[in-house]
């Protein structure tokens, strides 16, 4: 793997199955650019000057908060995958905040695809992903904080089960802040899902 797609175009065209696996280091450079253009897409759609969100401070700190996600060993990081290509990218592990109980609670950090494939079945794929890694862990509340702009990601997780909390915290641009989520997970009497020993699973796409 650890080929990146910079240009829309040449995601189109790719019309092979979608794999998600676990992220090394190695795939790193790709988490980047992906987590790249996503964030200048939903941003730049609201006017965000670009310069204020992608610079070499900001990049240099995402660069260090992956690679730790990476190495974590309670955190899961997951690239989704088609033609050889990176096309998503989600980051999931144990709640951010304190006071949120870790034995009961699962966060979804993040999940990114590449504006040429939105609505193409990456991020659903992703998302389930996510549900399963709850199950996995017998967790039964998803948490998220989304942009309290960013509509589109609004609508994706409302269709997928997720409702605010009633609780958000500032430290958005342009001084937004980010409304946090809740999923019920429903786990089944007996899960099999994939373990941190497997890398790869293929999946196909769906309608989001």
């Amino acid at each position: 793997m650890g080929v990146c797609s910079k240009t829309q175009g040449r995601v189109d065209d790719m019309d092979g199955p979608l794999m998600v696996q676990e992220a090394t280091l190695r795939d790193l450079d790709c988490i980047l650019d992906v987590h790249s253009q996503a964030r200048a897409a939903y941003y730049g759609d609201d006017g965000i000057p670009l310069d204020s969100i992608r610079n070499p401070a900001v990049e240099q700190e995402q660069r260090v908060g992956w690679t730790k996600a990476i190495q974590s060993s309670d955190k899961r990081v997951l690239c989704a995958v088609a033609d050889d290509k990176v096309v998503g990218i989600a980051a999931m592990g144990p709640p951010l905040a304190s006071g949120i109980d870790a034995r009961v609670v699962g966060q979804l950090y993040q999940i990114h695809v590449v504006p040429g494939r939105w609505r193409s079945g990456v991020g659903s794929t992703l998302h389930a992903s996510f549900v399963a890694y709850l199950a996995e862990a017998s967790l039964r509340v998803g948490l998220l904080e989304v942009w309290e702009r960013n509509v589109r990601a609004q609508g994706f997780y409302a269709k997928h089960g997720w409702k605010p909390d009633g609780r958000r915290r500032p430290g958005g641009p342009d001084n937004s802040e980010y409304i946090y989520l809740r999923l019920e997970a429903e786990i089944p009497p007996t899960f099999v899902g994939h373990t941190r020993g497997t890398r790869q699973r293929e999946t196909s796409s769906s309608d989001e």
